[in-house]
């Protein structure tokens, strides 16, 4: 069991929070109640303000977890439930990209184990950039996860680092986009038997 705090975007707010969590453990153990006493406390990356201090915030998180719907929404300005600027929403924008490249780095720096979870961690699209910038863990619907297995099955290490580096430096979500599609598609994942089609379909809207 790990204890996942949301909407962070201060050290006061972990530390209030953290702080309740203390007070909790000594009224456990007054009561002689059981309790995990090493249970890891993290919290989600989903304002720009946390992925920009994220390495402060790993000298007192035991993990990190990207929300990167709100990151997007948040960092874009975009209100992606409104139909008039819906449009301008994408994670594979190069703002979103170089926060969560941030958070990655601090996570790495610290020695805590970062995820992320969000409609990004299942877009076909995304799944080579994030492999590429060093996410090891994406967390999305069940039935999505066999497509992103067959994805991540497909893809070369080397090539998607570089592909992350190139889309860190892009000047638009667009370019990302040819950049993971480009991906995709050199990886044989349109000739692939099960979800090619699909797939292809998927590019080509893209």
């Amino acid at each position: 069991l790990k204890l996942l705090l949301p909407m962070i975007s201060s050290l006061t707010e972990l530390r209030e929070a953290k702080g309740v969590i203390d007070e909790v453990r000594l009224e456990l153990d007054r009561e002689g109640s059981p309790f995990d006493r090493d249970l890891q406390v993290g919290i989600m990356i989903e304002v720009p303000s946390a992925a920009i201090t994220a390495k402060v915030f790993a000298e007192e998180c035991d993990f990190f977890s990207i929300g990167t719907n709100d990151l997007t929404q948040y960092t874009l300005a975009v209100d992606r439930g409104n139909e008039r600027v819906a449009h301008l929403y994408d994670s594979l924008h190069p703002a979103v990209l170089q926060l969560i490249a941030m958070t990655v780095r601090a996570a790495g720096d610290a020695g805590i184990p970062v995820s992320v979870c969000g409609e990004m961690a299942t877009n076909p699209l995304a799944v080579p950039i994030l492999v590429g910038l060093g996410l090891e863990e994406l967390s999305g619907t069940p039935a999505a996860i066999p497509v992103v297995k067959e994805i991540i099955r497909a893809l070369d290490s080397g090539e998607v680092e570089a592909d992350a580096r190139a889309a860190l430096v892009a000047r638009t979500a667009g370019e990302v986009h040819v950049i993971a599609a480009t991906r995709l598609r050199t990886a044989g994942l349109v000739e692939h038997p099960d979800i090619g089609g699909w797939l292809e379909q998927l590019l080509d809207e893209a």
